[in-house]
C-alpha cells in the first residue's frame, strides 16, 4: 500500500474549492492500493488533522507510527501549486507528484507568456498587452493595442477571481485596480464573442486522451466566479457542437498536451468563433469538486474518477 498526501489549501482566492477537490479525491482513492491522507497548507505550514509535517522529509505521526508519503496528489489550486513553487519543493526532497513540473506550471500560470508561447506553437489565442504597476500603459495605449469590449484579468490567478469585461473606456481604471487586488500584473486581451467549451485531456499509460467537450452558458456576462462555482451557468456535456469541431478542439487539446508537456490530468478551455478555435487557458490543476467540469466529462467518457486517480498516481514522470 503506498502512502498518498492529497495537498490541499493554499492562501489564495481558490482555497475552498481546493478543499472540495481534496475531498473527492480522498473519497474516490483506490482504498485496496493507497492510504490517502489530506495535508493541509496554511500560512507555509503543512499539517495533517492540525499536526505540522516535517518537511524535510514529508512524514508525520499517526497513532504512533511514523507515515512517509510515497506520492503527493495536488488537489491545490491557484499559488503555490499551479506556479510551480510546490513542485520545486517536492522535486528538492525527491517526493513524486501528480501535475507539471515547476517550469510548465510557472509559465502556464502566466496568462500572457502562456499565450505567446502557444501562438508561438501555431495555435489561436486573443490578442494581449500586459501591464504592472512598475510598466503601465494610459488608456490611450491600451486601446491602440486593444479593441473594446475586451477582457481584464489578473495575470497569474484562477477561478475567474478578479476578472472583468469591460465594453466602455471609463470602465477601464475600476477594471484594472481590481485585478490588481490579485496579482501585481494584469493582462488586457481582446474580446472574442463566441461557444466558450472545456475539454479535459490526460495521459492513461500509453496515449494522451481528449475527453468529451462541455459547452458553457453563463448567465452572466461572461464565465465568472459566481457562474463557475454558484450556479449561474449551464454546462452541457457532450456539447452542442458538430462533429468536426468537436474532432478539432480535442485534436487541438492532445496537441497542447504534446507540445507543452503536460502532465496528469488537464483541462483546455477554449471559445469558438467563426469555426476557429481560440484558446482561454491551460488548466494544470482543475477543479476535481463532485460539481466540476471535469468530473462529469469523466462521466459521460464512462470513466470513474477512482481509475483516473490511479492513472495519475501511476504515470508520474
Amino acid at each position: 500500500m503506498e502512502n498518498i498526501a492529497i495537498l490541499t489549501g493554499g492562501d489564495s482566492a481558490e482555497y475552498n474549492i481546493s478543499l472540495l477537490s481534496a475531498n473527492t479525491v480522498l473519497k474516490h482513492l483506490n482504498k485496496a492500493k493507497y492510504n490517502g491522507f489530506i495535508v493541509h497548507l496554511k500560512n507555509g505550514r503543512y499539517t495533517v488533522d492540525s499536526k505540522e509535517i516535517n518537511t524535510r522529509n514529508f512524514s508525520f505521526k499517526k497513532e504512533n507510527q511514523n507515515i512517509i508519503i510515497d506520492k503527493v496528489f495536488i488537489a491545490l489550486h491557484g499559488p503555490p501549486a499551479e506556479n510551480g513553487l510546490i513542485q520545486n519543493y517536492l522535486d528538492s526532497i525527491k517526493i513524486p507528484y501528480t501535475a507539471c513540473n515547476a517550469d510548465i506550471s510557472a509559465l502556464t500560470f502566466d496568462k500572457y507568456n502562456c499565450n505567446r508561447k502557444l501562438r508561438s506553437l501555431g495555435f489561436n489565442s486573443a490578442e494581449s498587452v500586459l501591464i504592472s504597476k512598475e510598466n503601465t500603459l494610459n488608456n490611450k495605449e491600451i486601446l491602440e493595442s486593444i479593441r473594446l469590449p475586451c477582457f481584464i484579468k489578473p495575470n497569474g490567478a484562477g477561478s475567474s477571481h478578479g476578472i472583468s469585461k469591460v465594453v466602455n473606456r471609463e470602465e477601464l481604471e475600476a477594471a484594472i485596480d481590481r485585478a490588481y487586488k490579485h496579482d501585481n500584473k494584469v493582462i488586457i486581451e481582446d474580446f472574442i464573442k463566441g461557444i466558450e467549451v472545456s475539454c479535459g485531456v490526460y495521459f492513461d499509460g500509453l496515449n494522451i486522451k481528449a475527453l468529451p467537450i462541455t459547452e458553457i452558458i453563463s448567465e452572466n456576462d461572461f464565465f465568472d466566479y459566481e457562474a463557475k462555482y454558484e450556479g449561474k451557468s449551464e454546462e452541457i456535456t457532450p456539447a452542442r457542437i458538430s462533429r468536426k469541431i468537436t474532432n478539432k478542439i480535442q485534436k487541438t487539446t492532445i496537441d497542447i498536451y504534446k507540445k507543452m508537456f503536460l502532465s496528469g490530468i488537464c483541462r483546455i478551455d477554449y471559445i469558438i468563433q467563426n469555426e476557429q478555435v481560440f484558446i482561454i487557458e491551460i488548466n494544470t490543476i482543475p477543479g476535481l469538486s463532485e460539481e466540476s467540469i471535469l468530473p462529469k466529462q469523466l462521466k459521460a467518457a464512462n470513466i470513474n474518477l477512482s481509475e483516473v486517480f490511479d492513472l495519475c498516481l501511476n504515470n508520474i514522470n
